[in-house]
């Protein structure tokens, strides 16, 4: 079992003075965050406040790029061409640089958002084509992947610096994909159901499905999402139950 991992969560992604979930609080606990680059949410003041508290706190800093879809939320899938995504995520890559350089940080990770991220998941083509975009901009960038998907097949491919994710509030089905968030129980509230089941998968070396099927695979990382009702209280209670169990938190 390994017996180190990052903790990371999406962030940064209100807009203007609406706030989406309690970064602050979350930059006590996780190790890793997924800043939202403008695109599903955010703007240059939240991505700038939010990768300050960021830098602060020595959590490490990755670009969250999503579908430019501000009303979705990132979570509609678009039909869009794959040069056209790969446009948006160097866009939105190098947006993040900028303010990450500027408030005396780096940009260390890139992790697909949303809608963007369930499609590559299962599209070869989609995942290679985002991957490459970014590593054109940072051939030196961890991409976050999936674990155990198609994501993971394209960086074994393209053999860049990556990191095996898997979801601490988040279903799974038997492909390692995520349980579609309309159904139920699909999205995990509770830290002390959450936080045994990812000790267990930690322990197993592999994702365990909602069918009990296990799927062996490289866990580095392990999300939580800050948008989601008590993250806070969930990330907290996740820490600690790996923690105590002999889990040491670390960045990437």
């Amino acid at each position: 079992m390994t017996r180190k991992v990052d903790l990371n969560a999406d962030m940064g992604e209100g807009f203007g003075p609406w706030r989406m979930g309690d970064d602050a609080a979350l930059l006590d606990i996780v190790s890793s965050a997924n800043v939202a680059c403008g695109f599903h949410a955010g703007d240059p003041n939240v991505m700038h406040d939010t990768m300050r508290l960021a830098v602060e706190n020595g959590v490490g800093i990755g670009a969250h790029p999503g579908f430019a879809d501000l009303k979705g939320f990132g979570r509609r899938k678009l039909p869009l061409p794959h040069n056209e995504i790969a446009n948006d995520v160097a866009y939105q890559l190098g947006a993040a640089q900028a303010v990450a350089s500027r408030v005396g940080g780096k940009i260390r990770h890139l992790k697909l958002h949303g809608a963007l991220s369930n499609m590559a998941s299962v599209d070869h083509t989609l995942a290679r084509a985002c991957y490459q975009a970014a590593l054109d901009v940072d051939p030196n960038i961890v991409i976050m992947v999936l674990a155990a998907t198609a994501m993971e097949e394209v960086v074994r491919e393209l053999g860049c610096n990556w990191a095996g994710e898997i979801f601490a509030d988040r279903a799974y089905n038997d492909d390692a994909t995520l349980v579609d968030r309309a159904l139920p129980n699909a999205v995990l509230h509770d830290a002390e159901i959450a936080a045994p089941r990812i000790l267990k998968m930690l322990e197993a070396g592999a994702i365990i499905a909602e069918s009990g099927k296990h799927i062996p695979c490289q866990i580095d990382t392990i999300c939580l999402h800050g948008d989601t009702p008590g993250a806070v209280a969930m990330a907290r209670g996740m820490r600690d139950h790996l923690t105590n169990a002999g889990i040491t938190i670390t960045p990437l």
